[in-house]
């Protein structure tokens, strides 16, 4: 189980670091003043969910291994 954690971890890391980002910190306070909406396709929208799907598993796992042990 802690093989299996720590690989599901590593992963999450590697997902969320590889993801792209669209806007800098400067859009957040006020940089850009247009509204972007992004749209994923093709790889980034595997990345992503994936990174989804990776959050919810370490969760499930945490939550598993907390019972368990």
């Amino acid at each position: 189980m802690n093989i299996l954690h720590s690989i599901v971890s590593v992963l999450l890391v590697f997902a969320i670091l590889v993801q792209h980002r669209a806007s800098g910190l400067s859009a957040t306070f006020g940089g850009s003043g247009a509204s972007n909406f992004v749209q994923r396709r093709g790889a980034e929208k595997v990345i992503y969910k994936a990174s989804i799907w990776l959050s919810v598993a370490f969760f499930a796992l945490s939550v598993l291994r907390w019972y368990i042990y």
